[in-house]
């Protein structure tokens, strides 16, 4: 394998999320707290989540209270309580033999940790070996660096054993942070803007996940 470590996101790299559970819930959520604002179309509001982050999308551009940010994160946890999202076809076998051979899986993402836990058991009866989830707090989520850091204090790493996989900014800014390698999930892109952006930006470039698990497992 070319790394020791993959510090994998999770919502459209591994599941595919947003269109099926993330956007429903957030347009629900915006019926209610903004009426008469036009409804976001799903393009707007992921184009929003890759420029700013899903957290300034609530907080700087439709400035909820803490209420309306507690009621939005009700119907978002209704919503991802209720359905499972799927993984990726050729996401599974990817990261099961990824861990058979010894790879080391560290998710860091805007889902909640216990979500997490609950996708890969359902999905490859077994748990990642970290997981930073939402619950981490504004501080020490993506792009913030703490997650990469823990990860190389945990399983004693050094930059060249770990490959940072996400399809948004948020994930390449801490990569690129932390001097790390970072490969971009194109199989979820959707908007031209983003995939251009990416793949201008990333080391690596990945339009299928069959792709990425050619290149994961070869000798370099």
């Amino acid at each position: 394998m070319r790394y020791r470590c993959l510090i994998l996101d999770h919502d459209d790299t591994v599941v595919k999320s947003t269109p099926d559970i993330h956007y429903p819930s957030f347009a629900e959520a915006l019926k209610v707290l903004r009426p008469d604002m036009k409804p976001l179309s799903l393009e707007e509001f992921v184009t929003y989540c890759f420029n700013t982050g899903f957290y300034e999308l609530c907080k700087s551009i439709l400035k909820f209270s803490e209420d309306e940010q507690q009621y939005q994160y009700k119907i978002w946890r209704n919503h991802t309580n209720t359905k499972i999202p799927d993984f990726y076809p050729g996401m599974r076998q990817l990261i099961i033999e990824y861990k058979k051979s010894g790879g080391i899986i560290s998710v860091v993402s805007h889902s909640e940790s216990d979500k997490i836990r609950r996708d890969y058991m359902y999905n490859c009866r077994f748990t990642p070996d970290l997981i930073f989830g939402w619950e981490l707090g504004e501080d020490k989520r993506k792009p913030n660096p703490f997650p990469i850091i823990e990860t190389m204090k945990k399983f004693n790493l050094d930059r060249d054993d770990i490959l940072v996989v996400d399809d948004l900014k948020p994930g390449l800014d801490m990569a690129r942070s932390c001097e790390i390698a970072f490969a971009a999930a194109g199989w979820s892109h959707i908007i031209k803007e983003i995939k251009n952006y990416m793949e201008v930006n990333s080391d690596y470039y990945f339009t299928t996940v069959d792709a990425f698990m050619k290149f994961l497992f070869s000798e370099g």
